[in-house]
């Protein structure tokens, strides 16, 4: 298979979870700023050289595993000519002077990068730390539990994935999932006249929030409104929500109630027993942004949840009932309805109870590589991924490589399908990135349902604008949901056809299960199954199969840049490059 790795140990297997973890940072920084720089990666067993004149340095990078579709494995680099190894600090801080080199601006307008890079390399190492010392048997409370914290080295191609600034480590012990981190909520008791919040369910926030606030001094009449700790402490030092303090309109009451589990985006928290997820606002900056909720997000969540339960809701179960949208149906905060005070909490449905049935599972959970532990024994597993293919391919008695594109094709058919038709019959488009899906697995290992999650990511072609209306109503009123088709069709491109179809095939060939170049060929032929029956998905699909390049989140150069994605235009929060289309070359 070309997925052959060198007989070299793996750097991330170290028994050191400090070099493991600079191991890990280094290679995604470079594997990052190679695919947004353009530069080619030589075949797996060669040498990638990156010169980097801005700081006299060459660098010799060991190629472990070229993939075709960007998702290489590299080993650690070493300056040219001899010397010690290169440290994710001196790799940091060369490629980022590149660029800004590049870029025509200062290289001090670079150290906060490097900085998170480096952050970004020690929580990984506490993350390896911490499950090295759990051994084998650890594992989450429940499957969606143990996926959701299975990102111990994060994004493959975010440069600093772990980045969590401005909390302690014994903050960071209780709110990271990677260390299976729990805790209480903060709570504070709003008076009516200070609370602000919608939803589109038959229930309120106050009456989804009651189980959780049993039992707290609530005055009779005021409402409970939750908060993430760390965001408890920074919001009272917020001159609207020390006014309301003052006022008496809102009082803090401090830590109650159970403890709830910290998913994989940090701010999102659920517990087995509770009806609902909460989405936290959180201040902290994680990778590039502050994980503030926006209030016109939730309104958007609320709009979106109702337009679905104006008919693509029942079209979805009628065509694709193994498919399902968890929604962002409600949210709650205080102070007027205008700028966010920074105790907005979104509600979301929660489907996975801990009763034994079948539970979702973040797809980028199952995907995330692994390492040793650390006593020089390889991992049995490199990813839950890895888990369920070779299940698969003792039920079925064939290969993993069989198995690998059985499976790849079950998981288009359960999710990537019905979002792809969700478009084309209602123009309603999402941003079903990895950690925005979960797949369910069969007994066997192979996806059988399918479900998204997230309100950010919501949009409506312009040319579908009318019909929406006629569903709902004022659906486009007063929330951005409204963008060009050509627009419209770049990011799903972006989020479902890089990220997530493109992710997931480089995946299985880092991880050594299958060919990329043959699983290209199972995507190409379902989605040409699907144009031929699906005309309105036409141009989509024409732009996934066709264009020569695909447009591409580039999380190197946003980092660089300093760019918040949660802050400014839909159109400029990132940067976005060009990347070759890899499906223009599968086999047909």
């Amino acid at each position: 298979m070309s997925t052959r790795h060198p007989v070299t140990p793996d750097p991330l297997d170290d028994p050191d979870p400090l070099r493991a973890g600079d191991a890990a940072a280094t290679e995604t920084l470079v594997r990052a700023y190679v695919r947004e720089t353009g530069t080619e990666v030589p075949p797996t067993g060669g040498t990638l050289t990156l010169d980097l004149p801005a700081s006299g340095l060459t660098l010799s990078v060991p190629v472990r595993h070229r993939s075709t579709t960007g998702w290489h494995r590299f080993g650690i680099p070493r300056p040219k000519g001899g010397g010690p190894e290169a440290d994710a600090a001196l790799v940091a801080a060369a490629l980022i002077r590149e660029t800004t080199a590049d870029r025509g601006v200062g290289p001090h307008l670079g150290t906060d990068a490097a900085a998170r890079v480096l952050n970004s390399a020690r929580r990984t190492a506490t993350h390896l730390a911490h499950r090295r010392a759990e051994g084998e048997a650890g594992h989450g409370p429940t499957p969606f539990l143990d996926a959701e914290q299975a990102l111990l080295l994060g994004h493959p191609f975010h440069p600093a994935p772990k980045s969590r600034e401005e909390a302690s480590d014994a903050e960071l012990a209780a709110y990271s999932p990677e260390v299976r981190g729990s805790f209480p909520l903060h709570w504070f008791a709003a008076h009516p006249d200070v609370v602000v919040g919608d939803s589109a369910d038959a229930r309120t926030p106050q009456q989804l929030l009651a189980p959780s606030a049993a039992g707290l001094p609530v005055p009779e009449g005021w409402s409970a409104v939750p908060a993430h700790p760390w965001q408890a402490r920074d919001v009272l030092a917020r001159p609207e929500v020390a006014a309301l303090v003052d006022a008496g309109l809102l009082r803090p009451l401090g830590p109650g109630g159970p403890a709830w589990y910290p998913t994989s985006s940090v701010r999102t928290v659920h517990r087995p027993d509770a009806e609902v997820m909460l989405k936290l606002s959180l201040g902290m900056r994680i990778t590039n942004s502050r994980r503030n909720n926006l209030r016109s997000e939730m309104h958007l969540g609320v709009r979106a949840s109702r337009l679905l339960a104006a008919g693509p809701n029942d079209w979805l179960r009628a065509e694709h009932p193994e498919f399902g949208v968890l929604r962002e149906f409600a949210w709650i905060s205080v102070g007027p309805d205008g700028p966010e005070t920074g105790l907005e909490t979104a509600f979301r449905d929660n489907p996975f109870r801990g009763t034994g049935a079948p539970e979702g599972q973040c797809v980028a959970g199952l995907l995330a590589e692994r390492t040793g532990p650390g006593d020089g024994r390889p991992p049995r597993h490199r990813a839950l991924l890895c888990e369920a293919v070779e299940r698969a391919a003792r039920a079925a008695g064939t290969t993993p490589a069989e198995a690998s594109r059985h499976w790849l094709e079950r998981y288009l058919r359960v999710l990537v399908v019905p979002l792809i038709r969700l478009q084309a019959r209602y123009g309603i488009a999402l941003e079903p990135h990895h950690q925005n899906v979960l797949v369910t697995l069969d007994a066997d290992g192979v996806p059988c349902a399918g479900w998204y999650r997230d309100s950010q990511g919501y949009y409506l072609a312009a040319s579908r604008a009318e019909d929406a209306e006629r569903l709902l109503p004022g659906a486009t009123e007063g929330v951005e949901l409204v963008f060009d088709d050509a627009f419209v069709d770049e990011r799903v491109a972006y989020y479902l056809g890089v990220n997530n179809v493109l992710g997931l095939v480089g995946a299985f060939g880092a991880l050594g299960l299958a060919d990329e170049r043959d699983l290209l060929g199972v995507v190409r032929e379902v989605l040409e199954r699907l144009r031929a029956a699906e005309p309105a998905a036409k141009g989509l699909l024409d732009l996934l199969l066709d264009a020569p390049v695909l447009r591409c989140k580039g999380n190197y150069l946003t980092c660089v840049d300093g760019l918040d994605e949660l802050v400014g235009d839909v159109h400029t929060q990132s940067v976005y490059i060009d990347l070759p289309n890899p499906l223009t070359e599968a086999p047909r």
